[in-house]
């Protein structure tokens, strides 16, 4: 099982961290190891900086290579919501020195992923709401409308690369709004009005 992240997604985050929009699409790579599943997040000690992102998860269900962007929609049938965890301050680190980001976005349980899947039959993925909530304010809204590159743009991309096995996940981005959790923190994640990810920063 293959967690593949893509980065910015959504021309307004991309530019709230002072990064060009890119014209094709940007995807890195998460160990299993970085999957949460249930329980709580403890804050890691070697980060000060932890940033939530919250994003749509769309879980593989077919092997796929080279997969034409017209025939990508039968590569899945279920979304669900992730928060991709990733500690800035040692982000913002690589990047000045040009190195590779895996410290910063790869560690354990970065990945946490809601245990409740939704049906793509019964939703507009092309217009589709979703939000992270932190302590009971908004932090996150987004609308799939607003991706630069659709669900079905990026597994054909990512396909030319990657072979996608049953069970892969795709985090498809984040919307506007990213910043900070600490200690004590409550998030929450919601798909239009149902609520997927309850998760407590420890």
């Amino acid at each position: 099982m293959k967690i593949i992240c893509i980065g910015r997604n959504y021309a307004k985050h991309a530019k709230e961290l002072g990064n060009a929009v890119p014209t094709e699409p940007v995807f890195f790579m998460k160990p299993d190891t970085a999957l949460l599943k249930e329980g709580d997040f403890y804050h890691p000690d070697f980060s000060k900086d932890i940033h939530h992102e919250i994003e749509i998860v769309v879980r593989i269900n077919k092997v796929g290579k080279n997969i034409d962007e017209k025939f990508a929609h039968k590569y899945y049938s279920e979304i669900s919501l992730g928060i991709d965890f990733t500690a800035r301050d040692l982000q913002e680190k690589c990047k000045e020195k040009g190195l590779p980001w895996e410290k910063a976005k790869a560690f354990d349980n970065s990945a946490p992923i809601a245990n409740t899947w939704l049906n793509v039959s019964n939703l507009k993925l092309e217009n589709l709401n979703f939000k992270l909530l932190k302590n009971g304010s908004d932090v996150q809204i987004g609308n799939t409308g607003d991706m630069i590159f659709s669900i079905d743009k990026l597994i054909s991309y990512v396909s030319k690369f990657v072979t996608l096995k049953v069970g892969d996940l795709i985090f498809t981005g984040t919307p506007e709004g990213v910043g900070k959790v600490a200690i004590g923190d409550h998030l929450e994640g919601f798909i239009e009005d149902k609520k997927l990810l309850d998760l407590n920063i420890k």
